[in-house]
This record gives C-alpha cells, sequence and structure tokens, in this order.
C-alpha cells in the first residue's frame, strides 16, 4: 500500500487556544477514513491544515509526498466544507465548467469532465439548472461532483449528508461507496452508523488531541457480532455463550449485544448457529452486525 498522508506531531495554535495538539498518524491508499469527534474537536483545523489553507504551528504534514499547498498537489486534492454553496446566479453546469477550467482544462475537456461528474451524482438531467431550482439534496450532489472535478486522488468530505433526509443521504453514501475504489475519501460525520458502512479506518479527535486511530473491527484473534434485539429476553445471554466459538457476551446498550467469536473452525458457522437460536426460542431481533458498531468501538 502507498502513503497518502503523513502527519508528524502537529499542533496548531490560535492564538493562546490550542486547536490541534501534538498529532500524528499516516493514511494509506485503500477505503474511506472516518474522522470522528465532537464539536470543536479540531476536525475543520485538520482539514484546513491538510489542503493547505493554513500552516500547523509546528510539526509537518505531507500529502502525497508534497507539503499541503503545494502546487504537485493541484487538481490531487478536494474538499468539500459542511456550507458549501454554488452561486445561485448561474447555471449548474457553467459554474462545474467553471471550476473546471480553473483546474487548467480546455473549454471542451471541462464540458466533458462537468458532463462526467453531474453523471456520476445522477444530476445530468439538471445540468442547465440554477441551484435554486434543485433541492437540498440535489444541491449536495451538485458541490459534491465540484468536489469530483479532475479525478482527485483525495477527497475530504465535511459532514456531506447534515441535514438531508434519509432518501438524500443514501443517494450520498452510495456516490462515496461507488468512487472509494478510484477516491480516497476522508470523511467527516456525527453519524457513526453511516461512517461504520463506509469506512474501514477512523481517526478519533477529542480536545484537540488524537485519541485514537484504528483500523475498524480487527482485534487480534477474535472477531465480532453485534446483535440487537427487540425487545429483553432475561435468558439470551446464557443461551448464546452456549454456542461453540462465542467467549464472552456483553450487554452495551438497552437490548444490544456484542458477542466476542474465537477465530477457530468450530466458529465459522456461528451466524448461522446463533439465528437458529433465536428461531428455536422465539426470540425475535433486530439488526444482527458482523463485527463492532462504532460507537462501541470508540466508546
Amino acid at each position: 500500500m502507498s502513503l497518502i498522508i503523513d502527519v508528524q506531531h502537529v499542533t496548531k495554535n490560535y492564538g493562546d487556544k490550542i486547536a490541534l495538539s501534538n498529532v500524528e498518524f499516516s493514511l494509506e491508499k485503500g477505503a474511506p477514513v472516518a474522522l470522528v469527534g465532537p464539536n470543536g474537536a479540531g476536525k475543520t483545523t485538520l482539514f484546513s491544515l491538510l489542503c493547505g489553507y493554513m500552516q500547523p504551528s509546528s510539526g509537518c504534514i505531507s500529502v502525497l509526498g508534497h507539503a499541503p499547498g503545494n502546487s504537485a498537489l493541484f487538481g490531487r486534492l478536494s474538499a468539500l466544507p459542511q456550507d458549501a454553496q454554488l452561486d445561485p446566479r448561474f447555471s449548474i453546469a457553467t459554474q462545474l465548467n467553471f471550476y473546471a477550467r480553473l483546474q487548467g482544462m480546455s473549454n471542451k475537456l471541462a464540458k466533458k469532465d462537468t458532463a462526467r461528474v453531474l453523471d456520476m451524482v445522477g444530476l445530468i438531467d439538471a445540468a442547465n439548472s440554477q441551484p435554486s431550482e434543485l433541492s437540498h439534496g440535489m444541491r449536495k450532489r451538485a458541490t459534491i461532483a465540484q468536489a469530483l472535478l479532475g479525478s482527485p486522488e483525495i477527497v475530504m468530505l465535511d459532514e456531506a449528508t447534515a441535514g438531508l433526509d434519509p432518501a438524500n443521504a443514501k443517494e450520498i453514501r452510495a456516490i462515496v461507496a461507488e468512487q472509494a475504489g478510484n477516491v480516497n475519501f476522508i470523511l467527516s460525520s456525527h453519524d457513526l452508523s453511516e461512517l461504520e458502512r463506509l469506512c474501514d479506518q477512523v481517526l478519533y479527535l477529542e480536545n484537540g488531541q488524537l485519541k485514537q486511530h484504528k483500523t475498524l473491527n480487527i482485534e487480534g484473534d477474535s472477531r465480532f457480532i453485534t446483535l440487537r434485539m427487540k425487545q429483553d429476553f432475561p435468558q439470551i445471554i446464557p443461551a448464546i455463550l452456549q454456542l461453540q466459538g462465542v467467549s464472552h457476551v456483553n450487554m452495551t446498550q438497552d437490548r444490544e449485544y456484542l458477542l466476542t467469536i474465537t477465530n477457530d473452525q468450530g466458529s465459522a458457522n456461528i451466524e448461522m448457529e446463533l439465528l437458529l437460536l433465536l428461531q428455536k426460542n422465539n426470540w425475535s431481533y433486530a439488526q444482527l452486525i458482523n463485527g463492532k458498531t462504532l460507537e462501541n468501538q470508540l466508546f
């Protein structure tokens, strides 16, 4: 795997306020990465540093082998702020064509690439519409199309589905999933269930410090299953512990259970055995997840 981002001992101060403190991590090319943390944790500051919008107070950052803001990164890195807006006076196609020209494309190539990204986000029929004529979800897809102009290698999306209804949020997730083989996404969101569907790694910031950087659902010789039930069943934990391969069951919250599974031959069919157990006892379940939820892994 090739290194795409390397952050070493980065601190960022705003006067007396420390926004980031000695943050250190590296990312390799691959599946989307989640950037998680409470408000004020430093996520936006980190995005801004990676884009070269500002310089760290100390430490160093390398993006695709270059310092952020280096002209060699032009067209290779893009970012979509949470509140990004398109100009209401011009059509979507006109604006995307303009941004493509700013990347150095000829007018012919800019029009071709504009059509490509609009088709990618399902807005080719709205190319000549102005932003005010589009729904909130369509406007969000249009800004994502802008971020994908020129086929960048790294795309950072800040709260890309914030404020969207479930249908539009699902469409945004589908775009990310479809393009993840060609683009390295870094996704900032407060929706942990969304991130766990898309991401293989998570960076967790808190009070400007990197508290965790981990690959999801990999912990030594064990794997995990998360089981959510529709109601309480007092005998469910003892019953599950009788299944071969289950070494521990922990109730993480009301009607949610985390099963620790030993990776051996006896646990190969544990999911089927678990479903048969639930059926035998007429225990109704709401969801079965292969692995830990992101909430359980972080907290």
